[in-house]
């Protein structure tokens, strides 16, 4: 990539010393530690906290994938921070980034130079602050990230099959920042600027905290206190573990959250309530930052970045979802209320991606989480303060929702329109079921004016959606739609691209292994995909991830809410049967599927995956 003439390394957050003695510092007030590559763009975490960080008036640098592994330099070469150390994994858990659901390593690495693997450890965020802890015990470190985030209380470990404690326990941080941080990292700078001891921190909003036990007497902001099975006590009892999880998802969803309290040993995880409303300003603010937009000129010589490269050119225009789904991390991390950007900061940044070297005209992304959920929410805001539930769209769309696509499609409409732009896709998922019904009908004003446009405008060659599976059980555990919505899109979608002579394919998502899903199941999916002659590409075996209800089920073999058994599959060759099922016309795959069938008695489904075969 070439530099423009007027480019200068001063643009970035310094990543070593002679960059901090070249802005003429003396010392840091944070130094910010990351497993990512350093990329200065809002889609990166430690990016947006340091650029928040830097315009509060803080002297901020940032270590990206520090070696772990030498004498440690890179965690001595900046010396001690004034205020604080911030710790991150980067933008994926770590074991997540390292390993395939059949527990095999990984050789690439999105975020990292060149996609190369081995520049970050197993479990980042605690083997970073483990380190920084010992050599600098005296110095706040505070953690924040997915990987933080989704640990903050007892949580099941997929990769050592076992229930871990809060990750402030193995990583002797001092708090952990949950969730979308900026605002609550600028609280914690300013008391910490003022002299307050970290540990003296105990009424933050979106923090969690060890104590001595004696939080629970302590004068808080009013709110209630929920005190969960200890660790011990999950350990000793899935149960206990499953309601505990039951209650952390309720009040993790709630507009008025209560502090949670979990003891550990002697001491207890105090974890404060979510920051649930943001005004207009505060949302907008950590896109309308002066990023470069580019990678750190260090790695320039050192391959393309994966990750970079994909979302070089997308707008980030929401944050959370209300969608609930059971296998995801989205609302544990960034909530369940839509935070939505203004059209004027959404703009602002179309115009600054339009001056990018790089740009030909084309932006590949105007989404989120859930691509349109934009300017959802609450009709009567005080309905939503009362209620409980995961989701606003599960089983049926909430008659208090306002699923409106109005101010989405004037967004799309005033993008398309900025001189420059020839063409905005859509590379989010979307959520069909808030415009379509199991029959086609429209849900909500705007619907189909919205698929229409869609469509029309917005999909690069292929939209990509998210059915998951077809078997009811499985979809009612996952808290997706009924199947027959996918296959209402698909009739719609083929209906609009006839009209407008389009030749555009729906590409639809499916997991394997996911818990309910059985053989039987995996092989009626495979004969529908066969008979509508869709092209099985985006498919994955069921990852259990810290903090989701699936997770819990794929430990417990119960589920959380109606303490039912559900079946579960864990055995290697069990998943590797399932997956098979997606790719039944692959001769490897043929007889395998066969012979599963039999055994179970479905020969009425050989035939209809493998007309020809004779009984």
């Amino acid at each position: 990539m070439e530099l423009k003439s007027d480019y200068r390394i001063s643009g970035f957050l310094p990543t070593s010393v002679k960059e901090v003695e070249n802005r003429g510092w003396k010392t840091l007030d944070v130094i910010l530690f990351t497993g990512d590559a350093y990329i200065d763009h809002p889609s990166f975490g430690a990016a947006v906290i340091g650029r928040i960080l830097e315009k509060s008036g803080l002297q901020v640098a940032i270590v990206p994938q520090p070696n772990w592994r030498d004498d440690l330099r890179d965690f001595k070469k900046l010396g001690v921070p004034r205020l604080f150390f911030g710790v991150t994994s980067g933008c994926m858990d770590s074991m997540v980034n390292h390993y395939t659901a059949q527990l095999r390593r990984r050789s690439d690495d999105a975020y990292s130079p060149g996609g190369k693997a081995g520049f970050r450890p197993d479990y980042a965020a605690t083997v970073y602050s483990r380190i920084l802890k010992k050599l600098y015990p005296e110095t706040p470190v505070i953690l924040g990230g997915i990987e933080a985030s989704l640990r903050r209380l007892t949580h099941y470990d997929y990769w050592s099959d076992s229930l871990k404690p809060s990750i402030l326990i193995d990583s002797r941080a001092d708090i952990i920042v949950y969730g979308m941080g900026e605002k609550t990292i600028l609280e914690i700078s300013r008391h910490l600027q003022n002299g307050v001891n970290i540990n003296e921190l105990t009424n933050i909003y979106q923090t969690a905290f060890l104590s001595d036990n004696q939080i629970m007497n302590q004068e808080n902001e009013g709110w209630q206190t929920i005190e969960l099975a200890s660790h011990e006590e999950c350990l000793k009892n899935k149960m206990s573990f499953a309601k505990s999880f039951k209650l952390t998802e309720i009040e993790s969803n709630r507009i008025n959250s209560a502090r949670i309290i979990q003891k550990t040993g002697s001491r207890s995880v105090v974890v404060n309530p979510p920051i649930t409303g943001l005004n207009q300003e505060e949302t907008d603010l950590p896109y309308d930052l002066p990023y470069t937009r580019i990678p750190h000129p260090r790695y320039y010589a050192k391959g393309e970045i994966p990750a970079y490269t994909m979302i070089r050119h997308s707008i980030n225009i929401h944050r959370g979802c209300f969608g609930g789904c059971s296998f995801c991390t989205i609302s544990a991390h960034q909530g369940k209320f839509i935070q939505s950007r203004s059209e004027r900061s959404v703009l602002n940044e179309v115009e600054t991606v339009k001056n990018m070297q790089d740009f030909t005209g084309y932006i590949t992304d105007l989404g989120g989480p859930s691509a349109n959920m934009y300017r959802m929410k609450g009709i009567d805001l005080t309905k939503c303060e009362s209620c409980l539930k995961p989701s606003c769209i599960f089983p049926v769309i909430c008659s208090n929702l306002d699923n409106s696509h109005r101010s989405l499609l004037q967004l799309y409409r005033k993008v398309r329109n900025v001189e420059g732009i020839k063409k905005v896709t859509i590379g989010s998922g979307i959520r069909y079921d808030l415009f379509i019904t199991k029959d086609g009908s429209p849900a909500g004003k705007t619907a189909l004016e919205y698929l229409n446009e869609l469509i029309r405008y917005h999909v690069p060659g292929r939209l990509k959606v998210a059915p998951e599976h077809c078997d009811p059980t499985v979809l009612k555990i996952m808290r997706k739609p009924a199947f027959s919505f996918f296959l209402a899109l698909k009739e719609l979608f083929d209906r609009i691209n006839n009209k407008y002579s389009l030749n555009q394919q729906l590409v639809p998502y499916f997991i394997s292994s996911h818990p309910a899903s059985t053989p039987e199941a995996m092989a009626e999916l495979a004969v529908i995909t066969k008979n509508l002659r869709l092209n099985i590409e985006q498919v994955q075996d069921f990852t259990p991830t810290p903090m989701t209800l699936s997770s819990v089920i794929y430990f417990t073999g119960y589920h959380p809410y109606t303490q039912s058994k559900i079946t579960v599959v864990k055995k290697h060759e069990d998943k590797i049967l399932q997956r098979a099922f997606f790719f039944w016309y692959r001769k490897e795959n043929k007889f395998m599927i066969i012979n599963e069938l039999k055994k179970l008695g479905k020969t009425k489904l050989i035939e209809k995956l493998y007309h020809y075969y004779k009984l």
